[in-house]
């Protein structure tokens, strides 16, 4: 699929239509104002079907215990735990043993920059772009006090939300040890073409780190095409648990000194991963994928992600362009990000003259409409769009976003505007 946000060349429909992908979310029966809750906070965590919190009660109920102690339960818990990495290896395109599990995206990056930084000397340097959200930028300038490492950033454009890319192959060269990347943006929905980004960081023998935290939502990662040595992503935003985890190439996974425990295994996945898991979690975020995979046909559980994924990018495609547009036309209101036709996910960021971001999003809940609000982490984004300490209104379009519910959101801007 690339990793652009477009279509692949699978033409199988979705099985469910968006109604009966709806019936699935209990949340989506709420009330607010006396509408039915438009949910468009999903850049910041999507609600879960039904079939996501029972995986998670029937682990606790049924077979819930510490791992490799030989009895039903704990045998119970090494097989779904083996179960989860063999769905999320398939997810990413991965071997199961690069699927690393973690607390959440930010801890396990930080995880990673410990180990990476103490390959690092003091000169060496790791480059960071301002698109990224700050779990992907804080772990590694911490390693410039820690370790004399030196952090050059890639500028963004902020007239059109894009990476600079005559200014990040400028600033990678022989002392490159790291490029650490998003693939899209939390904030603006821009996505980068993380592929060409790795290739010029390879060819200086640098590692590349992706977020995929905002991507994965939208476009199934493929680790193998986007060229990248560590991906992470966050479950809690594609309908799972909160939940981290992170792909490592196998070698170096086993190569790295991680923080553990002396008894911890020796080998991947086990090295990379601290203390006991949230075994409930992991359960749940990959029934979280497998629940993505029942919603397209295919022979394999990668077709089936790849036959859902283009579909709902289809159906995200058309939504998104109704809400571009029509926020366009309230006036006051200025977007920000690429157009419909750029590259990016279904996620509009606009402010609405002269009302504060967070008056904004307090008022849009009268029309039944949950939309964040800040700057989401991505603070340095914030800072180059001149809107610093204000932010932004964030609205992202997921599975179960209906027109109806886009129309709600402008009128409901539209009413704010005026």
């Amino acid at each position: 699929m690339g990793n652009q946000v477009q279509a692949s060349n699978i033409s199988a429909p979705l099985v469910a239509s968006t109604d009966e992908i709806r019936a699935q979310f209990p949340a989506l029966d709420r009330q607010c104002g006396g509408y039915p809750v438009a949910y468009f906070d999903g850049p910041g965590g999507t609600q879960v079907p039904r079939v996501v919190p029972e995986a998670v009660v029937d682990y606790l109920y049924h077979h819930n215990a510490n791992r490799h102690w030989g009895f039903p339960t704990s045998d119970e818990t090494d097989e779904a735990l083996d179960h989860a990495r063999n769905v999320f290896g398939t997810f990413l395109n991965a071997e199961p043993k690069e699927v690393v599990f973690g607390a959440n995206m930010t801890t396990l990056t930080y995880h990673a920059s410990r180990a990476l930084g103490s390959r690092f000397d003091a000169g060496d340097e790791i480059v960071v772009t301002e698109l990224d959200h700050h779990a992907n930028i804080g772990p590694w300038t911490r390693l410039e006090t820690e370790r004399g490492v030196r952090v050059r950033w890639a500028r963004m454009i902020p007239e059109s939300g894009l990476l600079d890319w005559d200014h990040l192959a400028a600033l990678i060269g022989e002392r490159t040890k790291l490029l650490a990347i998003g693939a899209a943006s939390n904030a603006l929905g821009t996505v980068t073409d993380v592929r060409r980004a790795a290739d010029l960081a390879h060819e200086v023998g640098a590692l590349v780190f992706v977020d995929g935290v905002h991507y994965a939502p939208h476009v199934l990662p493929d680790v193998v095409e986007l060229g990248c040595d560590f991906f992470v992503c966050s479950p809690y935003k594609f309908y799972g648990p909160h939940l981290g985890v992170l792909y490592g190439k196998l070698e170096l996974l086993n190569e790295l000194d991680f923080p553990r425990l002396e008894p911890t295994g020796q080998q991947a996945s086990d090295r990379a991963e601290t203390g006991t898991l949230n075994f409930e979690g992991i359960v749940g975020a990959a029934a979280a994928i497998e629940w993505l995979a029942s919603l397209a046909d295919g022979e394999t559980l990668r077709d089936k992600l790849e036959a859902t994924y283009t579909a709902l990018h289809r159906r995200g495609e058309a939504l998104f362009d109704a809400m571009w547009r029509g926020l366009s036309d309230v006036e006051g209101v200025t977007l920000f990000g690429p157009p419909p036709s750029g590259p990016r996910t279904s996620t509009a960021a606009f402010v609405v003259a002269g009302v504060p971001f967070s008056e904004a999003g307090r008022g849009l809940v009268r029309q039944g409409v949950f939309a964040s609000s800040g700057h989401f982490y991505a603070k340095t984004v914030v800072d180059r769009l001149g809107l610093a300490p204000a932010g932004l209104v964030r609205a992202g379009c997921a599975c179960y976003t209906t027109r109806e519910e886009v129309d709600r959101l402008v009128d409901g801007v539209r009413a704010i505007a005026e």
